[in-house]
């Protein structure tokens, strides 16, 4: 079976209730937080270009990541990754990843990429693209982005340490880090 990961559109927001669906299963199975998120705000980033789906051969959503801009695009969160269950364990996760991270690359090239996970999987693909591992102060302070965090279970353990600690641990990839020299 053939997986295509491509930037969604219109055409996949018949998805949208899945991958919500998918979202809060996977959290409550892994006994962790995560931010939740509406078919609708799914749509919206589906309908903007700024989402990425796998999608297989014969036409059933397999994995998803959107993006969201902060702070005057400042900031970009590569946010909501999931692969459906019966497509996990075959490194779709990863090509999702990669693909969500060259679109932030693309549509905000001079933005600082964030992502915060309690995940050691999304862990280990973020240092593979060159985040690193900061404190919560060195990303976003754009309320907006915070009250996303608002639907997670451990929620409250940001408020009462005033949003500067949380259980996910926050990442950043910074492209004034990663500048290319060609040398001739």
């Amino acid at each position: 079976m053939n997986i295509s990961v491509l930037v969604a559109d219109e055409s996949h927001t018949k998805f949208a209730q899945a991958i919500c669906d998918e979202i809060a299963l996977s959290a409550k199975e892994r006994g962790t937080g995560i931010a939740k998120r509406t078919p609708e705000y799914v749509s919206e980033k589906m309908k903007a270009g700024k989402a990425v789906i796998a999608i297989t051969d014969d036409g059933r959503f397999a994995g998803f990541s959107y993006i969201e801009s902060w702070e005057g695009k400042q900031f970009v969160a590569n946010s909501g990754l999931i692969v459906a269950h019966e497509f996990r364990g075959i490194g779709l996760a990863k090509s999702i990843k990669q693909r969500i991270f060259r679109l932030s690359r693309e549509l905000f090239p001079g933005a600082k990429i964030f992502s915060i996970t309690t995940g050691p999987a999304v862990l280990k693909m973020n240092y593979e693209l060159g985040f690193r591992p900061v404190a919560f102060q060195d990303l976003t302070h754009d309320a907006e982005f915070w009250k996303g965090c608002e639907g997670c279970k451990n929620f409250h353990i940001l408020e009462e340490n005033n949003y500067e600690r949380c259980i996910c641990t926050g990442l950043l990839f910074d492209p004034k880090e990663h500048i290319k020299i060609n040398i001739e």
